[in-house]
């Protein structure tokens, strides 16, 4: 009688120490344990004090009875920290995993329930599920090397200029109308404020002039700042890494793609993500959309938004500038046929193109393949 024979035994899992952190700004609290169903053990340090941290994890090990050489396993919740903790971590022979705040799940029964014993309790047992192959309880987030995340601070801090220069000229332009002014926002605006007068014939009152004045010379310190970032963008160029450099150049041979958004797109995605599929694609920028659906009600939501704000900012844009700049492309000519009738579509619309122009995008670095009817710019008459 032939013997069966197995090709693999099972073994009994290794001991490992799971942990997770719950990050304040003065404090950390920290929850161990091994495994499912078990009671945390929770301890209090201060923020940032990792060597405290280290004396935690060795009395974790003596007090939960595991070896002195058992591997960790820890989680916290990306937000206000950032990533050099992870990087400490895995530093220090840990396996640590930074977790998207938005993905995890949640008792429904007692999601208004706060505290943070219940919180680490929830991500430990979160934690040891996801161990044990269960992928569906979050989402980890993908962390960039230091270079990488890096590369992204100028066009961040290019956006944040841009979003000041635009509060400051609107403000400008409110403190005017109160006085029925309407004066250029250049730079001989001080000289247009000397020379307005009221409408009794009478000049800006001082302390309204002493305002505005403030108000310009803020501006006019963004735009010079924003001056010189443009012009070291040419320059940090050169030092960006390979893939991210070659995605930067590829992107910006299409018309409608200029350097703003080209650096954009190659070191918040293309430069160092791998992407599987269209669909995580559009998931990492939340251009997806939130179905409802229960029984025979249908309902759209609209887009999830659960993604990179900076990418989703720019794609927008990069959608209008591409029915300007590539009218004769089968995306412009799409978009034309759906939402050309009424404000309220367009501006519905062009998320939809954004969607859709972003998947064109990553295919055209990808394969090669230029959007349908899509023109380079070595093509511009």
């Amino acid at each position: 009688m032939p013997t069966m024979t197995r090709t693999s035994e099972s073994t009994a899992p290794t001991p490992c120490l799971l942990l997770a952190f719950e990050l304040g700004r003065r404090t950390w609290k920290l929850g161990f344990s091994v495994g499912l169903g078990q009671r945390p053990r929770c301890r209090q340090i201060p923020a940032g004090a990792v060597s405290v941290l280290a004396q935690e994890i060795s009395r974790a090990k003596v007090r939960l009875e595991l070896p002195r050489d058992a591997a960790v396993m820890s989680c916290y919740e990306a937000g206000r920290d950032g990533f050099w903790l992870h990087r400490y971590l895995v530093a220090q022979g840990i396996t640590n995993h930074v977790v998207d705040s938005s993905s995890i799940e949640v008792n429904r029964r007692a999601r208004r329930a706060k505290t943070d014993r219940l919180d680490l309790a929830g991500l430990l047992s979160l934690l040891a599920r996801y161990l044990h192959g269960d992928r569906r309880v979050w989402r980890v987030v993908k962390v960039p090397t230091v270079a990488e995340e890096d590369a992204r601070q100028l066009s961040r801090t290019l956006e944040t200029l841009s979003q000041d220069r635009t509060r400051l000229i609107n403000r400008l332009k409110g403190l005017l109308v109160t006085q029925g002014l309407v004066l250029p926002i250049d730079a001989a605006f001080p000289d247009h404020l000397k020379a307005a007068r009221l409408w009794d014939g009478t000049p800006v009152p001082p302390g309204l002039m002493e305002r505005l004045t403030h108000d310009w010379a803020q501006l006019h310190s963004v735009e010079t700042h924003v001056r010189a970032l443009t012009a070291t963008r040419r320059v940090r160029q050169r030092e960006l890494g390979p893939q991210t450099r070659r995605a930067l150049v590829q992107l910006q041979t299409l018309r409608a793609i200029g350097p703003m958004g080209g650096w954009v797109l190659a070191t918040e995605i293309f430069g160092w993500r791998q992407i599987r599929n269209r669909r995580e694609l559009a998931a990492l920028v939340g251009l997806v959309p939130a179905a409802y659906q229960s029984g025979e009600t249908h309902r759209d939501q609209g887009i999830t938004r659960a993604g990179n704000t900076h990418v989703r900012r720019i794609m927008v844009q990069l959608a209008w500038g591409w029915l300007r700049f590539q009218p004769q492309s089968a995306l412009t000519q799409w978009y034309q046929r759906r939402f050309s009738s009424g404000k309220r579509l367009r501006r519905v619309g062009i998320v939809a193109l954004a969607r859709k122009l972003l998947i064109a995008l990553w295919r055209y670095l990808e394969t090669g393949a230029i959007p349908e009817g899509a023109e380079l710019k070595s093509m511009r008459a």
